[in-house]
C-alpha cells in the first residue's frame, strides 16, 4: 500500500519517462524494423521525404500507411485512397474501446483520451495493456503518452534516416527492405488470427489483389479487401451454422 502511494506521488514526468523507456522493447524494435521496409516502399513510390515522415507521424498505424502508399503506386483517386485508409483503421476501434477504460483516471479529461487515442496501434496497445495494470490510475495517461509519443517520434526518425540512405544500399538489400513490411504484417496477422475466417480472408485477398489490380486498378485494394473479407465471413458463418445444426 505504501509503495502504491509513493508511486502515485511521483510526478507525471517520471511516468512519462517510464513509458518512453518501455517503448524500447522487443516489440518496439520489431516495429522499427518494419518501418525500415516502409521507408524503402515510400521511396520506391516516389513519395517525398517530408511527406513520408509526416505520414508516419499523422497516420501512425503502419498498415494504413502501407495502404496509402499502395494507393499512390496504383494511381488511385484521393477519395478512394482516403476511404481505403479509413477502412484499414477501423480494426483499431476495438483496441481504443478496450484501452480507454484502462487510461481513464478520476480526473482524466475527455480531450486527453481523444488525443491519446491517436497513438493506438498494435504495438503500443499490446505494450500498454501489459504495463498499465502496474501503473497508478492517476499516472496512466502520462505513461501511455510517453510510450506512444516515443514510438511515433522514434519511427519518424528511422523513416527519415532510411529514406536518405536507401539509395546507398545494395540493390538486393533495398529489395529485401521493400518486401519487409508486407511480409512482416502478413506473417504477424496470420499468426495472431483467432478464427480461421481471418486466415481465409487473407488468402482471398492475396488471390484477388492481383486480379483486381488488372481489372480495376483504381479500386483494387478496396474491392479485394471487401470481397475477400465478406467472402470469408459468409463461408465462416455457413460452416458454423452447419456445425451447430
Amino acid at each position: 500500500m505504501e509503495a502504491l502511494n509513493e508511486a502515485q506521488d511521483e510526478p507525471s514526468f517520471r511516468w512519462y519517462l517510464r513509458g518512453a523507456r518501455a517503448a524500447y522493447s522487443i516489440p518496439g524494435f520489431i516495429l522499427m524494423s518494419s518501418f525500415v521496409g516502409f521507408s524503402a516502399l515510400a521511396k520506391a513510390a516516389d513519395v517525398g521525404l517530408w511527406a513520408t515522415v509526416f505520414m508516419t507521424g499523422i497516420v501512425w498505424a503502419l498498415p494504413a500507411q502501407v495502404v496509402l502508399v499502395g494507393a499512390v503506386i496504383a494511381g488511385n483517386s484521393l477519395g478512394a485512397a482516403a476511404l481505403a485508409v479509413a477502412l484499414s483503421s477501423v480494426r483499431l476501434t476495438p483496441m481504443v474501446v478496450a484501452i480507454v477504460p484502462e487510461l481513464r483516471g478520476p480526473r482524466t479529461r475527455g480531450i486527453t483520451l481523444y488525443f491519446l487515442s491517436h497513438f493506438v496501434a498494435v504495438t503500443s496497445w499490446v505494450l500498454a495493456m501489459a504495463k498499465l495494470p502496474d501503473v497508478p490510475a492517476s499516472r496512466r495517461t502520462a505513461f501511455y503518452f510517453g510510450l506512444g509519443s516515443t514510438l511515433t517520434l522514434t519511427n519518424m526518425i528511422v523513416v527519415g534516416c532510411v529514406y536518405v540512405l536507401v539509395d546507398a544500399l545494395p540493390r538486393e538489400l533495398s529489395a529485401a527492405l521493400f518486401m519487409l513490411t508486407p511480409m512482416y504484417f502478413l506473417t504477424s496477422l496470420w499468426g495472431s488470427a483467432r478464427e480461421w475466417a481471418t486466415n481465409l480472408a487473407m488468402v482471398f485477398g492475396i488471390v484477388l489483389g492481383p486480379v483486381c489490380h488488372v481489372l480495376v486498378p483504381s479500386f483494387d485494394l478496396l474491392i479485394a479487401g471487401f470481397a475477400g473479407g465478406i467472402g470469408a465471413y459468409v463461408i465462416y458463418r455457413l460452416a458454423h451454422r452447419r456445425r451447430s445444426a
